[in-house]
């Protein structure tokens, strides 16, 4: 995304972003698909058993079968790493800066936590027994915390040049039609700066501009709005097990699945996929 670099609002187009600039490696979800989804389903149903009493023998049973769909993806992404510094790779000849510093170091971030990962499926698995599974997991969710940061830094940006498009469009608009405000919200009544006690209901009025200008944007750019809401519900993982904002396996569970459905929607929908 640039201002006038072409990488630029790319998300206007429909395309996959596992197959756009970057190739098959752009993925930034660490495991997509039914294994991660039915994990935090059983994550959140063991947390729903819990609440209503259930017998301890099917809580028992729900916990092993989440430990042995975790042991599963962790099997399945053995080798992700190299994936991700191959993508990284990749990133680093993108034209735009803020695009390139967001993609490459959130890439570099999944390779060290997919290298922690595989750690610790060596660990469970029983290869490495020594393995302290607790530092290796902090140190994975750290990689992973700050990787989904990188990915929320990079749909900010976007979200603020084509607000900036939008705004400059409607602009050119009105100055054609002379007409109201973007949103079709009147002016009038909201007086100006001089006025008696005008200030603040225009503060008022240009904060609901910028929401309005927000939605419109992200209802015009489904890919962008499947990405933010799949990194900001990915972002409540890192967040719990590091202890930054305890959320509960509930809110846990929760979010996992919703971030997985949606990773499930966009392999359904290759257009859905942000790139680059």
């Amino acid at each position: 995304l640039g201002a006038g670099s072409g990488e630029g609002v790319g998300l206007r187009s429909r395309g996959c972003r596992c197959h756009g600039r970057l190739g098959p490696l752009q993925c930034s979800e660490p495991s997509p698909g039914a294994t991660v989804a039915a994990q935090y389903a059983c994550s959140l149903l063991g947390h729903a058993l819990q609440k209503h009493g259930a017998s301890p023998e099917l809580q028992k049973q729900i916990r092993q079968l989440e430990g042995h769909l975790s042991l599963g993806r962790k099997l399945l992404r053995l080798g992700n790493s190299a994936d991700a510094l191959e993508s990284a790779k990749r990133a680093v000849h993108l034209s735009d800066v803020v695009l390139r510093f967001c993609i490459t170091v959130s890439h570099l971030n999944r390779a060290l936590y997919f290298a922690c990962d595989n750690v610790l499926w060596a660990g469970k698995s029983g290869l490495a027994p020594r393995v302290d599974q607790e530092k290796w997991a902090q140190r994975s969710f750290r990689y992973y915390l700050f990787s989904l940061i990188m990915n929320l830094s990079r749909d900010a940006y976007e979200i603020r040049l084509l607000m900036e498009q939008e705004s400059s469009a409607c602009s050119r608009r009105l100055k054609g039609s002379g007409g109201g405000v973007p949103g079709g919200i009147e002016m009038r009544g909201s007086g100006g700066p001089g006025a008696p006690g005008g200030g603040l209901p225009q503060l008022a009025l240009k904060f609901r501009l910028r929401v309005l200008l927000l939605a419109r944007v992200l209802r015009s750019h489904p890919p962008l709005l499947l990405d933010v809401v799949r990194n900001a519900c990915d972002l409540f993982i890192p967040l719990d097990k590091l202890g930054l904002w305890r959320c509960g396996p509930g809110i846990v569970g929760l979010c996992g699945l919703v971030s997985s459905i949606l990773s499930i929607l966009t392999l359904i929908c290759p257009w859905l996929r942000l790139k680059p």
